[in-house]
């Protein structure tokens, strides 16, 4: 019996997409469910059709969150951590992974 694999599955056309607004399948984000609630942290696994961020949250669960809503987690010029608004991100045009391999 073969299992199906949960969740999308990537390919090149939806990882250029999120490439697109500067985010990585497996990125870390944090999201808020309300304005003053508690940070919830995710991966980033896909963008959806309607423009928004599908993130896994920390117990597993679907999430599609538009990317005002959404932090990623990066290092900040001190090397530590810092998190960025994912539209702050996305309006800048930067090449991303240039210096990684």
């Amino acid at each position: 019996m073969t299992r199906k694999p949960t969740g999308p599955v990537p390919t090149p056309l939806a990882d250029s997409a999120l490439l697109e607004i500067g985010l990585r399948p497996g990125d870390r984000v944090r999201f808020r469910r309300r304005e003053g609630g508690a940070w919830q942290e995710g991966r980033v696994e896909c963008r959806e059709r309607d423009g928004s961020v599908g993130i896994r949250d920390e117990r597993g669960s679907a999430r599609a969150l538009p990317t005002d809503r959404l932090q990623i987690r990066t290092t900040g010029k001190r090397g530590r951590t810092v998190w960025e608004p994912v539209a702050d991100r996305a309006s800048r045009d930067e090449q991303l992974g240039i210096f990684d391999r």
